[in-house]
């Protein structure tokens, strides 16, 4: 009562806003009084510098996280990241998300540039705790001292392009990957790519560039015809939705507008060609599009007047002609080009290369991890997205150890109760497992273990359990690069770290067959759920889980769905919508902008 009375006198001679500022301490920092008994602008002073001391040193003992890149795996880890939990930074070349499955779209005016990209701090903004992006690359990441060195993308300042490093706990590589030239002369002066937001908006206007040459007076019909003549090199989903909207957005828009390109004369002028063996069909590794799928999208092709030319192989690209080899015959021919697009597969970016050299994996395609995501011989460096491949454990090279493991009574048989002990976890472990048993149209491993007349064995040796599963490794296989595994493997890397610390206690993960006890968490499976492949005419393929094969307009109009409802934000849905109705109602935009 002394202190409160004391209090009550210093406040009735001191100013107003000395009263406000005394009471603004006594209701929030009770504990500073006695400091502010004399000047309660001090005092509050005081109390503004220790709690941020109390917020530094919170800051402190999180850990820190460091994410690179804000494609489809970073920015899922972003999003499903519990931050209040760590001290999370992010280093990209753009400050943004983009929704890359569209960028054919957008290279035709089908959909606008900022309809499919979101602010990566619009994203992050409303989590329970602050991230901070540097708008950056990441030029060379050093394992050994856990520091990444960045240079900011603002080259034409020095003052903002000085390079930095920061130190990390956690290392999330998600800076996806590159184009992939393969060596060929000529594709990096000549080529067009479709990687990033801005590739798109170059091929948008090189696209309205070819049509405004070939209109000018003086040229010749063998000019005019080559500025008209669009080439994909790829068959993959990339080329065959480029080649579906560029020959809408001529069929249905530049014929209307460019008198010199008539609609009689546009499928003999304005051609698109695609040079790939295989359309759709060996672009994807694991979860390749189904023949049927492939069949429809090439009669379609023929139908539009596209020219899809296969067992080709490019020799090299000049500003003026595209040199391909036959393999068939060995002829070397020449085909002119007004724009060229090169999608066929992705390649190693240079800090990744040189990451690989580090830790012993040079020579490799993609940064090597095991089932958790983590980067072989690196403890605390996770990859996830384009730039990284998984592993997968063998199982026949832990045979012994999980038979061992298995036979509890070291009887050297297994039985049915025994084997059903291990039966979960070999699932878990080995996902090669799983698809081993589609492949056998069984149900489980005790499936596979049976006798001459079909019965299940009651017991079971490790020669009969070695050559049940002798087949299973058979059914490894990389995952595709796309963004579906992505932001799948993006998503459970951030739900391993919210409970990194309780599964530290109490693991969720298999059994560890060779050294007893269990995984921490439960390893990265994925989970196929289709794929589209717009082919244009408001016509699409689809692939659906449970070996449903779709084609045809109701399989655009459920792309649409799909495609809307995966959206990042309610802005970016609804402005992708609006695109899609205005395109219907007023046709796309051909300006040069």
């Amino acid at each position: 009562m002394t202190i409160l009375s004391s209090l009550r006198r210093a406040s009735r001679s001191a100013p107003l806003a000395s009263k406000l500022l005394l009471l603004g301490t006594l209701r929030m920092r009770k504990c500073f009084i006695l400091y502010t008994f004399d000047i309660c602008s001090g005092g509050s002073l005081v109390a503004y510098s220790d709690s941020n001391k109390k917020e530094e040193e919170q800051k402190q003992k999180k850990k820190k996280v460091v994410v690179l890149g804000t494609g489809w795996a970073g920015i899922s880890f972003l999003k499903d990241l519990d931050i209040s939990s760590y001290d999370v930074q992010v280093v990209s070349p753009q400050n943004y998300f983009a929704f890359t499955p569209l960028l054919p779209s957008v290279t035709c005016g089908t959909v606008e540039a900022r309809s499919i990209v979101e602010s990566v701090r619009n994203i992050t903004k409303k989590k329970n705790g602050e991230i901070e992006l540097w708008e950056a690359d990441c030029v060379k990441i050093d394992p050994a001292n856990n520091k990444v060195h960045c240079q900011p993308v603002f080259k034409d300042d020095p003052e903002a392009s000085q390079e930095f490093s920061l130190e990390y706990d956690y290392l999330i590589i998600a800076v996806g990957a590159q184009v992939n030239t393969f060596g060929t002369p000529g594709v990096l002066e000549n080529c067009h790519f479709l990687k990033e937001v801005e590739d798109a908006q170059r091929i948008r206007r090189g696209v309205i560039d070819c049509f405004e040459k070939a209109v000018l007076p003086g040229l010749t019909e063998e000019q005019r015809r080559t500025k008209l003549h669009f080439v994909i090199v790829g068959g993959g989903p990339t080329g065959v939705e480029f080649a579906a909207e560029l020959h809408d957005f001529i069929e249905e828009d530049i014929t209307k507008i460019y008198p010199s390109v008539r609609p009689s004369e546009e499928a003999e002028e304005a051609r698109a060609s695609d040079l790939h063996k295989y359309i759709l069909g060996s672009a994807i590794n694991v979860q390749r599009f189904d023949e049927r799928i492939s069949s429809f999208a090439e009669q379609k092709f023929l139908r539009d007047g596209i020219d899809v030319l296969m067992g080709m192989r490019v020799m090299s690209v000049s500003d003026k002609d595209i040199s391909v080899k036959i393999k068939s015959s060995g002829e070397v021919v020449s085909l002119p080009h007004g724009l060229i697009l090169w999608s066929t597969g992705v390649g190693t970016r240079p800090v990744i290369s040189d990451l690989m050299e580090q830790v012993g994996q040079g020579g490799r395609r993609a940064l090597a991890t095991n089932e958790w995501l983590q980067v072989k011989g690196c403890e605390n460096v996770y990859a996830v997205g384009d730039c990284a491949s998984i592993a997968q454990r063998k199982i026949m090279g832990d045979i012994a150890n999980i038979f061992k493991a298995a036979d509890v009574d070291n009887s050297g048989t297994l039985t049915e109760e025994e084997l059903q002990d291990v039966v979960e976890d070999i699932n878990v472990r080995y996902p090669q497992v799983e698809l081993y048993l589609k492949s056998k149209h069984v149900r489980s491993i005790k499936d596979l273990l049976t006798d001459s007349e079909g019965n299940p064995k009651k017991e079971v040796d490790i020669k009969a359990f070695e050559s049940a599963l002798s087949g299973v490794d058979s059914q490894m296989k990389s995952l595709p690069a796309t963004a579906q595994v992505a932001a799948q493997q993006g998503s459970y890397l951030a739900k391993c770290f919210n409970k990194m610390e309780h599964c530290k206690e109490h693991p969720e993960g298999p059994k560890r067959f060779r050294t007893g006890g269990h995984h921490q968490f439960r390893p990265f499976q994925y989970k196929h759920f289709g794929q589209f492949a717009p082919l244009g005419g408001d016509q699409a393929a689809a692939e659906l889980p449970g070996d449903w094969v779709s084609a045809g307009r109701s399989t655009q109009w459920l792309w649409y769905s799909v495609y809307a409802s995966k959206q990042v934000s309610w802005r970016t849905r609804a402005l992708v919508v609006s695109d899609w109705t205005r395109r219907y109602i007023f046709g796309r935009d051909s300006s040069r902008i």
